[in-house]
């Protein structure tokens, strides 16, 4: 490990620190040819952090865990977690490092972690190392997130190393550096409610107060009043993933964030045709995780959160239990909430219009009548917005149903321009994706280029890239699989 790099690049070991219980230190190992593949300058630039530098030399080992400035103590994080439903006591940070947390434009930290530097004391037997397509699927998707407005980890950089990763065949390898405004999971608060020290659940739900929920410092309730922020902050953000038609593919609860920010795009994709049903995780054999089954998932990880606080709750298990029981009863019509707006917002109707839900009742079925390409859809209806209804009528078998729901839905007078602002034209389609990251394993860069050009300004429509709001052709979109990535 080389000396520190500049000064203007400091990584605090706060969480190292305040939860050491939580943080085995642990260095990466050494990327014998690093190269960078991808930046995110501008995303650098809300850190504070130097682009030039970090695309030279000493900023390529810092992306990889080679570089450690002064004051960073790179930790693996301890967590346990529901897998597919199975409780697994220990998993942790099998592959990926927190190298520390560091400053924001908009004031509040993030950290910064690293995906794929080598094998932790928690690889279970794993490599601990990430191949180079499913870690730009990570950069690509996670940044289409950003911009579509959904809260999301965010990635910094992807860099080569240099050494083979061993899967079906033998691959190149990558690390990933993610900012996110923590890692903390509702697997950290299993991990520690299972270690039986309610001191270090306790210091653990402080600092998530302070991190995330502040406002619930004042509360009379404190930990109560974070399991209600945890709670409105996740059926927010499912509610969100709905409306973009975005299948997460593995919400285990090592998979939740505290923050409510999306993590781990491992095999996530978007809706082709839209189906309640659709799974595309090559491993989620019984559906548990389809897209349909993501706000019911996300309670239930949440009710597994709400366990690992009952003791901070109250000294009373019953009077702990009806708290957490009526905060997690909150979770359904927040839900709601937010997805009846957001459809209203995707049919340019008015938020207090009550004609508008007997339309947003009878569409999904409509949708999934006609295998309708989800994305495809919802700009076409903009176009019948403004008089022609034909782009968004020929998307349908039943004819006389959909003219009807389209009679019915005009009548109301939707605002076409409001809707191309919510609605995306440009999303990561998985045929496209799978395109560039096959191109960029060999080398071939410009396929991603184009990709990220068009999913990070997905509202404005721009000659050239009609390809990219094209859905996947019919037989790609009946057998599309994805992998974990591991």
């Amino acid at each position: 490990m080389s000396t520190a790099p500049p000064s203007t690049v400091a990584l605090s070991d706060h969480f190292a620190r305040a939860l050491p219980e939580l943080a085995v230190p642990w260095q990466a190992e050494e990327a014998p040819a690093p190269r960078l593949l991808v930046l995110n300058e501008p995303l650098a630039t809300e850190l504070g952090l130097d682009a030039a530098w970090l695309a030279g030399p000493e900023g390529v080992r810092l992306l990889v865990g080679n570089h450690v400035p002064d004051g960073a103590t790179p930790v693996a994080q301890a967590y346990a977690g529901h897998q597919f439903g199975h409780y697994s006591p220990r998993l942790g940070d099998g592959r990926a490092l927190l190298l520390g947390e560091t400053g924001h434009v908009d004031g509040h930290p993030r950290d910064l972690h690293l995906k794929g530097s080598g094998r932790t004391p928690f690889a279970r037997g794993g490599d601990g190392l990430a191949a180079v397509g499913p870690m730009l699927r990570e950069y690509v998707v996670s940044e289409a997130m950003h911009a579509l407005g959904i809260p999301t980890t965010r990635s910094l950089a992807v860099v080569a190393t240099g050494r083979p990763v061993h899967r079906d065949t033998l691959l190149p390898g990558a690390v990933l550096a993610r900012v996110a405004s923590s890692h903390l999971r509702v697997g950290s608060f299993q991990y520690a409610r299972a270690s039986g020290d309610v001191d270090l659940l306790r210091r653990l739900a402080d600092h998530a107060i302070v991190r995330h929920h502040p406002a619930a410092a004042e509360a009379d309730r404190p930990h109560l009043a974070l399991f209600e922020g945890v709670v409105a902050a996740q059926a927010s953000l499912v509610a969100r993933w709905m409306l973009v038609g975005f299948v997460h593919g593995v919400m285990n609860t090592d998979n939740m964030t505290i923050s409510g920010e999306t993590i781990d795009y491992g095999p996530c994709a978007f809706l082709d045709a839209f189906d309640p049903a659709t799974v595309y995780s090559s491993i989620d054999h019984g559906g548990r995780y389809a897209y349909g089954n993501q706000p019911r998932v996300a309670e239930w990880n949440l009710a597994r959160l709400a366990e690992t606080l009952l003791p901070l709750f109250s000294d009373d298990q019953d009077q702990a239990i009806a708290l957490a029981t009526e905060a997690l009863d909150a979770f359904r019509p927040r839900y709601d909430a937010v997805w009846s707006a957001g459809m209203r917002a995707k049919l340019g109707l008015s938020a207090d219009d009550d004609r508008a839900d007997t339309l947003i009742a009878q569409l999904p079925t409509l949708l999934q009548a006609g295998h309708v390409d989800h994305t495809s859809f919802y700009r076409r209806l903009a176009t019948a917005a403004r008089g022609d209804t034909e782009p968004a009528r020929e998307l349908f078998l039943d004819l006389a149903a959909i003219d009807d729901w389209l009679t019915r839905w005009r009548s109301l007078g939707p605002d076409a321009d409001a809707m191309d602002r919510v609605n995306p034209l440009y999303i990561p389609r998985n045929h496209l994706v799978e395109e560039a990251l096959t191109a960029a394993t060999a080398g071939d860069h410009g396929p991603l280029e184009r990709l990220l050009a068009a999913v990070t300004a997905p509202y404005h429509e721009r000659p050239g890239l009609e390809r990219y709001a094209t859905p996947a052709p019919v037989d790609f979109a009946a057998t599309y699989q994805t992998f974990c990535g591991t």
